[in-house]
């Protein structure tokens, strides 16, 4: 069975307050996008990746991202939407293998771990959708409109979802086009699977696999480089 990844860079990075989008910025001696599209090319069980870009930034990320990838080959460019979800769509209308399984990961997620991505695949096989997940570890708030508190949220059975998120494409795809038909905006891939009545197997995630989108986030994605490195 032929696995696709989906690697969705085209956010612009706001909340980072830098010059170059975030996907751009770099982490160790490469763009923190160079790390995460490795991840997947390095990976013997990914057959092919999609890597959805900003419109105009095709040519940038071939020499600044794609170049410090090893068995780049496996990397295929498609311009991206005008939301994350358009941008995954765009990625879905581009997977040849419309019986295989597909990955979608976030492009600033540089440290998944390969073992996380087999059980990932293993498990979409299996359920038709597998995605990673962290318990909520801290105190829950409720707040309203006013910044004030409604309640204490019990936090049993909370888990805060991750990527790469795995789907089989018929069933990934069937949600995207609904989605998009009945313009339904979900907070990622699996609300929309869930929105349809399809089980949605969640595996244990890891507490490294951070989501750099602040300045905080980059100083301990590079805390953690550090440490892989040793």
């Amino acid at each position: 069975m032929t696995v696709s990844a989906i690697i969705v860079a085209g956010g612009n990075g706001v909340r980072m307050e830098h010059h170059l989008r975030k996907q751009y910025i770099m982490l160790g001696d490469r763009p923190i996008l160079s790390h995460t599209v490795e991840i997947f090319t390095a990976c013997d069980l990914v057959h092919n990746i999609i890597l959805v870009i900003p419109k105009g930034d095709a040519e940038y990320c071939k020499t600044d991202v794609i170049n410090h990838v090893k068995n780049a080959g496996k990397v295929k460019m498609v311009t991206g939407g005008e939301d994350r979800q358009d941008s995954v769509y765009s990625g879905l209308k581009a997977v040849e293998d419309k019986n295989g399984i597909v990955l979608i990961h976030d492009g600033v997620r540089p440290f998944v771990r390969m073992d996380l991505v087999k059980t990932l695949i293993e498990g979409a096989e299996k359920e038709g959708a597998c995605i990673p997940g962290i318990p909520a570890f801290d105190t829950l708030k409720k707040v309203n409109g006013f910044g004030m508190i409604d309640e204490t949220v019990e936090r049993e059975g909370l888990y805060l979802a991750q990527t790469p998120q795995a789907f089989q494409y018929s069933l990934i795809r069937k949600a995207h086009d609904a989605a998009k038909n009945e313009a339904f905006s979900g907070t990622d891939d699996a609300s929309l699977a869930e929105r349809l009545g399809f089980p949605v197997r969640l595996i244990q995630g890891r507490l490294d696999n951070i989501k750099i989108t602040t300045k905080e986030d980059l100083k301990l994605a590079n805390a953690i480089l550090f440490s892989r490195l040793g």
